[in-house]
């Protein structure tokens, strides 16, 4: 999980809200492609568990093939089921301590919205990585929370456990993120709803 200067693997790459079309998955592997995506977080919240389960064994083999891990949001259970590398924990899913049972040294992330209080409650239950934002409005998800570079800073002097920053990142404002210690990007829209590049393309422009 760590990550040094030279590694460009910045991007942690999040799924589309729907994915129905097959063009997804040949997007995905050229995205994948690109070397610059660390994980990809598959986030279905109005699908089926069954139909989870068939984009999930689709995203995991293009996952393995290009040495992503491959993480479910919110649902520790459906990870054991596809045998992903971990899960992502909103502050009303299920705790970490439960969680560990189920995946048992999987990667759990949690997310920590805005709090450096959430943020030392994760380090103490062993948390993974540490998921803050939202830090700019996004079309993706609701921003019920609204973080600042400062909670970056503050995570980064007490653990050297890796920051992941989210919401509404784009082309415009990336770099500001890196720059003020965010180990990885959580990155979705700007992706698979850009009006302007293809999947490819708008990875590309992340240096």
């Amino acid at each position: 999980m760590r990550q040094n200067k030279i590694n460009k693997k910045f991007v942690y790459l999040i799924s589309p809200n729907k994915i129905e079309k097959d063009d997804f998955y040949t997007d995905l592997s050229l995205v994948f492609k690109s070397k610059k995506v660390n994980f990809f977080q598959l986030r279905l919240k109005n699908e089926t568990t069954r139909n989870k389960l068939i984009i999930g064994k689709k995203i995991k083999k293009i996952c393995k093939k290009y040495k992503v891990k491959f993480l479910i949001n919110d649902e520790p259970i459906l990870a054991k089921k596809l045998n992903a590398d971990g899960c992502h924990l909103g502050q009303k899913d299920m705790s970490i301590q439960k969680a560990r049972k189920i995946l048992k040294n999987k990667i759990i992330g949690i997310t920590c919205h805005n709090s450096i209080n959430l943020c030392k409650k994760a380090i103490n239950d062993n948390a993974d990585y540490l998921a803050f934002g939202a830090f700019y409005s996004s079309k993706t998800k609701k921003v019920r929370y609204k973080a600042n570079l400062e909670i970056l800073r503050s995570a980064k002097k007490i653990t050297n456990t890796p920051v992941v920053a989210i919401g509404g990142i784009k082309l415009s404002n990336y770099k500001k993120l890196l720059l003020n210690k965010a180990n990885f990007l959580a990155i979705s829209g700007y992706i698979w709803n850009n009006k302007k590049y293809k999947p490819l393309e708008a990875i590309r422009k992340l240096k």
